[in-house]
């Protein structure tokens, strides 16, 4: 199938009426996403440009950018999510699990969900066997947390056109790379429905650090904004916060304040609530019927 005869276009005027628990108005969904980059070829991302615009391997500046993530940002983020008692989606590589084992562990020790990000840092056009990487990628993981993976994350959101029916043969629930809506749309596989739970674009800290370069406290600011807006829509119908970060740009010292500051401050709006990625997901389908 084709990416439009996947999804079924459903104006939000037309939607049925959704109920979170307790009268909740939004879902907060933190998403943390942990990659391993490898030095020898090049790097998804650059926060120093080459010299004479020449790209060289290793690029050591642009992957101690991403490694200065693992060894330091995650644990300034972690320790903030705990102290707001947030169980946030891990998303990841299957790499991860060999070459940072210790944040396997203290994820798996919080009991946070744990996503798939394919089984390197690579595109999924660039797979040599798609299939076969999704397939390994869901079994490492599952393996690793000790739970099935229901959730995945394309590198960069990127698929193919049999994307979607490899993660429902995978047993994947949902994913994150069709950002279409605000609230789970239900998509289209030859082996059933896979789910869309809303991600971020604008308001990751990719776009907003690593692409757009914007002061530090634009995370903080574009957030809270997003909010505003879903908390008022919500008091109709139930909207879906995503927190998308990755340690190293969330995790730095000049923009950690403002990571803890979204979540100071969400943390004191009443009818918010904190889920996983799983727990979207199983309240959507039971209050939209589907289940």
């Amino acid at each position: 199938m084709k990416l439009h005869e996947r999804i079924r276009y459903e104006p939000t005027p037309e939607r049925k009426p959704l109920a979170l628990p307790g009268g909740a108005r939004v879902v907060v969904w933190t998403v943390v996403t942990v990659e391993v980059w490898d030095p020898s070829g090049p790097l998804p991302r650059q926060v120093l440009s080459a010299p004479g615009g020449q790209r060289w391997q290793p690029d050591v500046p642009n992957w101690c950018w991403s490694e200065y993530g693992a060894r330091v940002g995650f644990w300034r983020m972690k320790r903030i999510l705990d102290e707001f008692g947030v169980k946030a989606t891990l998303c990841i590589n299957a790499a991860v699990c060999d070459r940072y084992p210790q944040i396997v562990e203290a994820a798996k020790a919080a009991d946070w969900e744990f996503m798939g990000h394919n089984l390197v840092q690579k595109p999924m056009h660039l797979m040599e066997d798609e299939r076969a990487a999704v397939l390994g990628t869901v079994e490492r993981l599952s393996a690793a947390s000790g739970k099935p993976v229901r959730g995945w994350m394309g590198p960069g959101l990127t698929e193919t056109d049999d994307t979607p029916d490899y993660l429902t043969e995978a047993g994947v629930d949902y994913t994150t790379d069709w950002v279409v809506d605000d609230l789970p749309v239900p998509i289209a596989t030859k082996h059933g429905a896979l789910y869309s739970i809303p991600y971020s674009v604008e308001t990751n800290d990719v776009v907003i650090s690593a692409i757009q370069a914007q002061r530090s406290s634009e995370i903080y600011d574009r957030v809270m904004d997003q909010f505003e807006c879903l908390y008022e829509e919500g008091a109709e119908q139930p909207r879906v916060l995503s927190i998308c970060s990755h340690p190293y740009l969330s995790g730095v010292p000049h923009r950690i304040k403002y990571f803890r500051k979204i979540y100071e401050d969400l943390a004191k709006a009443p009818g918010v609530v904190f889920w996983t990625g799983d727990q979207v997901i199983d309240w959507y389908k039971s209050a939209a019927g589907d289940d």
